[in-house]
């Protein structure tokens, strides 16, 4: 199935379900960010939902089923629907990216590497993020010694993997008050060891943190999913060929 010929943008795939509400907001940023006066302005976008998808830290750290297969499954869905490129809404699954690169012929933005460009070199930033996407330290793999990456202690980790996998916590359906308090703590110890800016690693953290948060530790908020969205508009805009776009 080829691109929308009645559109000179090209097609944006977006390979959700990590979780549902987090696909929500990367579909909500693309709109926010694209400059348009009217529907016709907005971007051609086809969405995968797969909740089905394995959980990623589980498969990193504890031998947990695989989400490759899965991954590889919606990427070519997207595929066959006629997306010219990809972007995956979740920073842990990007551990698995060149997996799911293999999979289909399009390419797939990185929004790891999307984040660490915007990034000022020799700064120090810290790290909010499932424990799966620290044990795989995608995130220093990426930034080459541009940036310095700190992590929250062994027990404010544990705080951060409450606030996105507890009982009540965000990927439960959760989003308070109490939920942002516990992140601003943890962001405070990152500041203490010297983070200048704290980047929201995990999309769901998006729901509850915002800049306002963290004005009492005086830290930028880098939130990954707006980069990426940001970026996917940028190429979708120039429009051309589809196979002008293939790896």
């Amino acid at each position: 199935m080829g691109r929308n010929s009645l559109s000179n943008k090209l097609k944006v795939g977006i390979l959700g379900g990590m979780g549902p509400e987090a696909t929500v907001e990367c579909y909500k940023s693309i709109i926010d960010q694209t400059p348009a006066d009217t529907d016709q302005e907005h971007l051609p976008i086809v969405i995968v939902n797969n909740p089905q998808i394995p959980d990623r830290t589980e498969a990193i750290l504890y031998d947990g089923d695989s989400p490759v297969p899965a991954l590889q499954d919606s990427a070519r869905v997207l595929e066959g629907a006629g997306a010219d490129f990809v972007i995956m809404p979740c920073n842990t699954a990007h551990h698995f990216v060149s997996e799911v690169e293999e999979a289909i012929e399009v390419p797939i933005l990185n929004m790891i590497k999307a984040t660490i460009d915007q990034l000022e070199p020799g700064s120090t930033v810290g790290l909010l993020a499932t424990t799966g996407t620290i044990k795989t330290e995608i995130y220093e793999r990426y930034s080459q010694d541009k940036v310095e990456i700190v992590t929250p202690s062994e027990k404010d980790q544990e705080i951060v993997m409450d606030v996105i996998y507890g009982k009540k916590g965000i990927k439960a359906g959760y989003k308070n008050q109490n939920l942002t308090d516990e992140l601003v703590k943890v962001a405070g110890g990152l500041n203490k060891r010297g983070a200048q800016a704290t980047i929201a690693a995990c999309t769901e953290i998006r729901l509850v943190l915002d800049d306002s948060d963290l004005d009492e530790h005086g830290l930028k908020l880098w939130k990954p999913i707006d980069i990426i969205s940001k970026e996917a508009i940028a190429l979708a805009r120039q429009g051309g060929q589809r196979g002008q776009w293939t790896r």
